[in-house]
């Protein structure tokens, strides 16, 4: 009887596992064909001379010796993409967090306000692009008519080499900020009331609470943001086509634009395989750094993993 019902279970086991890849096929299949498989080709590419019209021809490690030594535009978009990164992430977050913080209280008009600061999120890229250039216009934009109104002079926005990735990032955090508050929202409502009012028990006011309660349950969520915040920011690509064309001098030339203007106008794939691989390496290699970091200020109540 004892192998009897032990045959059945690894049976229904088995029958269960059969049915589980089943349902979850489609995701499987769904990975392998879009993402693991462009990956692995990509990867091939990028070792090849390849124009998309004719036979791909077997270079090696060219591509990537090329980027490092002779192309000048590799190394000029990858430190712009960096600052651009390093400046939308930290602001995003920062603003996010403020707006977060304040639309958290108990205040008249509280979900209005909230919409209107999600709104930005939803507009379509190149509407909100649009919006911007005309906003940053020198000659008759919102901007600069509301600095002359004050006595001050015409502001370069994306006319000059040195304002211009300012500028994006003013409108990255304005557009992109929106999902990242409602985040924020809901990891603050998840905060015990009880240890907020220890604290003013304690004489403590809102910078103690936000310092010893606050932020520590907060933690989690944001470390989700900046690594989000950051992924996306390397993936920066429809406002200066758009706004810039990667201009003034190359000086938004990010990198996803260098990368599509070398492998979809020049149709040099292989070059463009290995701009895109060094990419996926160097977010890979910053989200792991943060995740390493994680521990010196993340907290979970369960304890750190």
């Amino acid at each position: 009887m004892k192998g009897t019902s032990r045959s059945m279970g690894r049976r229904s086991g088995a029958h269960e596992a059969v049915a589980g890849y089943l349902f979850a096929s489609p995701v499987i299949l769904g990975l392998l064909i879009f993402v693991i498989g462009p990956m692995i080709a990509g990867l091939i590419i990028s070792f090849t001379n390849w124009n998309v019209l004719t036979k791909p021809a077997w270079v090696g490690l060219h591509n990537y010796i090329d980027l490092f030594t002779t192309n000048l535009f590799f190394g000029r978009s990858l430190a712009v993409t960096c600052y651009y990164v390093a400046g939308n992430t930290v602001l995003t977050i920062l603003y996010a967090l403020l707006l977060a913080l304040m639309l958290n209280q108990p205040i008249r008009g509280r979900g209005a306000f909230r919409t209107i600061f999600y709104i930005p999120a939803i507009i379509p890229i190149v509407a909100s692009s649009a919006l911007w250039l005309w906003l940053y216009n020198p000659n008759f934009g919102l901007f600069n008519e509301m600095l002359q109104a004050v006595g001050l002079r015409p502001f370069p926005w994306l006319s000059q080499q040195t304002t211009v990735v300012p500028s994006l990032i003013i409108m990255s955090v304005w557009g992109g900020a929106g999902n990242t508050i409602v985040i924020f929202l809901a990891a603050l409502q998840g905060v015990p009331r009880q240890l907020l009012e220890a604290v003013e028990i304690d004489g403590g006011n809102w910078f103690h609470k936000f310092r010893a309660v606050t932020f520590p349950m907060i933690s989690p969520v944001t470390f989700f943001n900046v690594v989000v915040g950051l992924i996306n920011s390397f993936q920066i690509f429809a406002q200066p086509v758009i706004m810039t064309n990667g201009g003034p001098n190359d000086a938004s030339l990010f990198y996803v634009f260098l990368l599509y203007r070398e492998g979809f106008q020049r149709n040099n794939m292989g070059l463009a395989s290995a701009e895109a691989w060094i990419l996926f390496l160097l977010v890979a290699v910053l989200s792991l750094l943060i995740f390493r970091t994680s521990r010196q200020w993340v907290y979970y109540e369960g304890g750190n993993p």
